[in-house]
């Protein structure tokens, strides 16, 4: 959904009520657990150590958790915030250039171990991208704690394609903030 003005919380209730029976726009849903994106997909990669100990895990936890990788100011999660559980559905709001995108994604899986935790979600019809996005903490043996963002993705919608590259720019972008957002999280909670 593109627009010119901030959609209502009505508005993202019926974007959100009427993508939650749609199908993944992409093949093989899951993929990002293995990193092997499918033909003709671009993969992304960001990562970044965050803190150091338990105390800094569960601060990363809890960040991701409650979204806050989207604390950036451009791109942000519609409230109500989903919980993260598998079959969740969420809407993403970015702004860009004046105009505002409401995008439909699903979690695919949820990572929930001792030492790391996470998810990923998959693109629904109404997004401007197709492909799948996880995100995960990481409280490594050396008592390291690293945020890792791992993607595929291709343009859904035709303005996207005709914008490829700014798309590649936009991606590239949110990857950078959303590093920082995170470390930015961890380091106000340790």
């Amino acid at each position: 959904m593109i627009s010119l003005v901030r959609p209502s919380a009505e508005a993202v209730a019926r974007f959100l009520e009427k993508q939650r029976g749609q199908p993944f726009t992409y093949p093989h849903p899951g993929a990002t657990r293995t990193e092997d994106a499918p033909p003709g997909f671009v993969a992304d990669h960001h990562r970044r150590q965050v803190g150091q100990g338990q105390a800094a895990f569960e601060a990363a936890r809890a960040a991701v958790r409650r979204w806050e990788m989207y604390s950036i100011g451009w791109v942000e999660i519609c409230h109500p915030q989903p919980l993260i559980e598998t079959g969740q559905v969420a809407a993403i709001l970015a702004r860009f250039g004046g105009v505002w995108w409401l995008n439909a994604c699903r979690i695919v899986y949820v990572l929930d171990e001792p030492r790391r935790f996470g998810f990923a979600y998959g693109t629904l019809p109404d997004h401007a991208e197709t492909g799948e996005e996880r995100f995960t903490v990481e409280w490594r043996e050396d008592d390291s704690v690293w945020y890792n963002i791992y993607a595929f993705s291709r343009p859904h919608q035709p303005l996207v394609r005709l914008g490829a590259p700014m798309a590649r720019r936009l991606q590239k972008r949110f990857g950078a903030e959303s590093l920082a957002a995170m470390e930015r999280a961890v380091r106000e909670r340790v």
